[in-house]
C-alpha cells in the first residue's frame, strides 16, 4: 500500500500491520524492511552495518530541506533509521522505489 504524499510518493509505518515487509530501493541499495510496531523495524540490506536483519528505530524520511518526515518512508527522500546498539542515525542515499512485499 502506497500513498501519495504532497512532495513524494511513500508510506507511513503506521498504516502498515505488523509483519509487513516493504523493500525499499535507495541509489546504492536495496534494504528490506519489516515493520514491527511503533516505530520499531527489523532491517537488512547493507553490507556491513545490517548484512542481515536486525532490529532498528525508524526516524523516518529526510527531505532535501533537512526536515526529517517521521515514520514515513519517501521516494526521493533519504532513509533515516537508528541501530538499536548505536546512538547514531544512518541516513541512506536518496530512496529510488518502495515496494510491499508481504
Amino acid at each position: 500500500m502506497l500513498v501519495h504524499a504532497p512532495s513524494s510518493e511513500g508510506v507511513y509505518l503506521h498504516d502498515l500491520d505488523p509483519g509487513t515487509v516493504i523493500d525499499v530501493e535507495t541509489k546504492s541499495r536495496h534494504y528490506m524492511i519489516e515493520y514491527v510496531g511503533g516505530d520499531e523495524i527489523r532491517i537488512s540490506g547493507h553490507p556491513s552495518l545490517c548484512p542481515s536483519p536486525i532490529p532498528a528505530e525508524l526516524r523516518g524520511s529526510l527531505a532535501n530541506t533537512g526536515l526529517v518526515e517521521h515514520g514515513f518512508v519517501g521516494r526521493g527522500m533519504r532513509l533515516e533509521f537508528r541501530r538499536l546498539n548505536d546512538d547514531l542515525p544512518v541516513i541512506t542515499s536518496a530512496i529510488v522505489d518502495i515496494k510491499q512485499v508481504h
